[in-house]
């Protein structure tokens, strides 16, 4: 049972599809298929159901994925092992990161990172949140940048870098408008609203207005649900979407209320003055317990504390 034939399976599983997985493994289907029989001829059963285009694992096969996950991520983590040995920054590094963290928070970081480890291949993917939870926990992903769980899962190092304050912010003609914060009504806002009082609002006040909101399975949405449902209260979400920048731009338009983080509120948006305790996510990386780094991952990890601790500096 050879590593080659036991990645092609992992493959085949992960996305259903040969010709999926062959382009996941820069190889041609046939290849793919000529390794699955290999595979299968070996341990002596199907692997897989092929019934038109569907792809399932049949019993043997579902037996056999989490044996074969396993063989990979040691055989992975002994190659890491042995690499390190020269000190040598080089090597693929596999990183996930949130869309919105990529945008406003890795950049710079990113650029500093390249710059000085020229030999590494940045492997980056942008994935939501949970998934690359599940990426490093699969073995699939060295580590993530992204929004922390609510819970700690004790397979996985969680380290906080960032907290964002999450702001309840609308457009700056929408009829809730007239309760934004003082601050937030300068001459930088291009809009005629009159504002006519600024009392603060309640939480079951802006239920009487539709939302957008992130989706209720992400760690943001769940963050702020439990905010809401500690109240007694059911948000009234007309819209949802994983990615906070098409939230904003619906938001901006008047499709309703929302919660953004703070550096996303501009001059097309006014901050609600609501009578809650701030809701705060935090984000940070992380990392599997039981695997060894490369000394790729080890540099990044470095270089995210390092700004982590001078923006504590400023």
């Amino acid at each position: 049972m050879d590593t080659q034939s036991l990645q092609a399976f992992v493959a085949v599983a992960d996305t259903q599809s040969f010709s999926r997985a062959a382009e996941q493994l820069h190889l041609t289907q046939p290849a793919v298929s000529k390794r699955i029989a290999t595979l299968e001829s070996q341990v002596g059963t199907r692997l897989f159901d092929r019934i038109g285009r569907r792809i399932a694992l049949t019993e043997a096969g579902s037996v056999l994925l989490p044996q074969a996950q396993r063989i990979l991520f040691s055989v992975e983590d002994s190659r890491r092992a042995l690499a390190n040995l020269s000190g040598q920054v080089g090597g693929k590094l596999t990183l996930a990161t949130s869309h919105h963290i990529g945008l406003h928070r890795l950049p710079p970081l990113l650029k500093q990172y390249t710059q000085r480890h020229p030999e590494v291949e940045l492997d980056l993917h942008f994935l939501d949140s949970e998934q690359a939870y599940q990426g490093v926990l699969d073995g699939t992903l060295e580590m993530a940048v992204v929004t922390l769980a609510p819970h700690p899962h004790e397979q996985l190092q969680v380290i906080e870098l960032w907290r964002d304050r999450l702001c309840f912010t609308c457009a700056i003609d929408h009829p809730l408008a007239s309760h934004a914060k003082p601050q937030a009504r300068s001459h930088t806002h291009p809009y005629t609203h009159p504002y006519t009082h600024q009392e603060t609002l309640s939480l079951s006040a802006l239920c009487n207005f539709n939302c957008v909101m992130p989706g209720a399975k992400t760690f943001t949405g769940s963050l702020i649900a439990q905010r809401f449902t500690e109240a007694g209260l059911k948000l009234p979400v007309s819209m949802a979407t994983n990615y906070l920048e098409t939230l904003k731009m619906m938001c901006s338009v008047g499709l309703g209320w929302s919660l953004l983080p703070e550096k996303m509120v501009d001059s097309e948006l006014v901050e609600l003055n609501v009578d809650t305790a701030p809701i705060h996510r935090p984000l940070g990386y992380l990392v599997h317990t039981n695997r060894t780094l490369s000394n790729a991952a080890r540099r990044m990890i470095e270089q995210l504390e390092a700004a982590r601790e001078n923006k504590e500096a400023q």
